[in-house]
């Protein structure tokens, strides 16, 4: 009877200390670079308009089949509409449901110039006022649910010049981006609560030195880390020699033609980020890197269909995916891929542009390519989305897919194409 309560006593003393290790709250630097924690980027928007919000239901369904897919932090773009704090109530709700549930969030906050998405002339040189209610949202945000909010970031391509509707000067994202480091050293945001901003490749020095300027360096001291962009698929038409055929494969198969443009498309990311580190590394050598955004769309009738760069369909989307992931992963790098669901509003009046279909879940419920395998392993088993179980596109015939499937170009092809059939 002695040796019995010595070990229950001992049982006791243990329990508390490994309920304590497993509910242990994680933070920033637990999770962004750990493959265990893959990223998404999230919307949930089911209608050709954002007036139509995602429900706290329909979130809570897209969060288990995310869960299901081993997706563990989120990043979201602004605080101005209920999404954000729909999904922040949903995680919160399932976390009560079940205690082992895991979901963080990357909270993006708008920042815009003033007058932009009017009918005014942007100023870029100055701020929306609208700027200081995105950020306060977002800090209060933070407050209430400090479990799941693990990174703050100010803007989205908010620095970069082509962004010409609404696109601000790095001095207004470094002053959102101290003011919140503030409210950290005051104790009033948590400590271990990470600060960025997530930005094209050339917005944080990768490219056109123009980009390099004194407050860009004191925004690379400031942030915790720098979220950076990469898109190969947009420079497939904007930037296209890496995509081309070269003379060297033009008697490859078809296929031999995709894949080895694929693995161009990683050398290509691969690049940015190597540039992008080389320049923040030399300002501050102790920043991280990681991927804030980058994507492949799999449907588009214009700078990406077959009329152009015939860069978008499934297989070579899912090729991206899986390469994209096998890299960073090892390396330790944070990708969110973008996106997780198709969105239809991006491209209201065009169903089949390009913003529309960069989702792995399209809006009927079918899993694209890119995760077919999820569903042989029965992933999203009992899993549905409005109503619509979780299948694969093509009835899983990747041959039907494959039909869908063009080689990129040649440059002299690319350059013949006419004007009008790019849209």
């Amino acid at each position: 009877m002695i040796k019995i309560l010595k070990t229950i006593s001992i049982v006791i003393l243990i329990f508390p200390i490994m309920i304590s290790a497993q509910t242990q709250e994680k933070s920033a630097a637990d999770i962004l670079g750990n493959p265990e924690y893959l990223a998404i980027s999230y919307g949930g928007y089911r209608e050709n308009t954002r007036d139509v919000q995602p429900s706290i239901e329909q979130i809570k369904e897209d969060m288990k089949i995310l869960a299901a897919m081993n997706v563990k932090v989120l990043r979201t773009y602004n605080v101005h509409l209920d999404q954000a704090s729909n999904l922040l109530k949903a995680i919160s709700e399932l976390k009560q449901e079940n205690p082992n549930f895991e979901m963080y969030v990357m909270l993006g906050a708008w920042i815009d110039c003033k007058n932009a998405w009017t009918e005014l002339e942007p100023d870029h040189n100055l701020e929306s006022d609208r700027n200081a209610i995105e950020i306060a949202t977002a800090v209060e945000l933070s407050k209430q649910y400090p479990d799941i909010i693990k990174v703050i970031a100010v803007g989205n391509e908010a620095m970069i010049r082509w962004a010409a509707s609404y696109y601000v000067q790095p001095n207004v994202i470094l002053k959102w981006v101290n003011y919140l480091q503030e409210l950290k050293k005051k104790e009033e945001l948590p400590a271990n609560l990470w600060i960025t901003s997530s930005d094209d490749f050339a917005s944080w020095g990768g490219g056109d030195t123009s980009y390099r300027t004194k407050d860009l360096e004191q925004l690379i001291k400031a942030v915790d880390y720098v979220s950076m962009h990469t898109y190969p698929m947009h420079n497939s038409y904007y930037n296209p020699e890496f995509w081309f055929v070269p003379e060297n494969e033009k008697d490859f198969s078809e296929i031999e033609k995709v894949d080895a443009a694929m693995l161009r498309s990683i050398e290509f990311a691969k690049k940015q980020y190597q540039d992008v580190s080389k320049y923040v590394k030399n300002i501050d050598s102790t920043k991280t890197i990681h991927i804030g955004e980058s994507g492949w769309a799999t449907i588009s009738d214009g700078h990406y269909g077959k009329e152009s760069s015939r860069a978008a369909d499934e297989y070579k989307a899912g090729t991206y995916y899986k390469l994209m992931r096998e890299w960073t992963n090892e390396e330790k790098i944070s990708f969110f891929y973008f996106e997780a669901f198709d969105e239809q509003w991006k491209d209201a009046q065009n169903p089949v542009g390009s913003e529309n279909h960069f989702g792995l879940i399209n809006l009927k419920g079918q899993a694209k390519y890119a995760i077919w395998d999820l569903v042989n392993e029965g992933a999203f088993e009992g899993l549905t989305r409005d109503g619509k179980q979780i299948i694969k596109t093509y009835n899983g015939d990747k041959n039907a897919l494959m039909q869908e499937v063009l080689p990129p170009p040649t440059k002299e092809t690319f350059n013949n194409i006419p004007a009008n059939s790019i849209n």
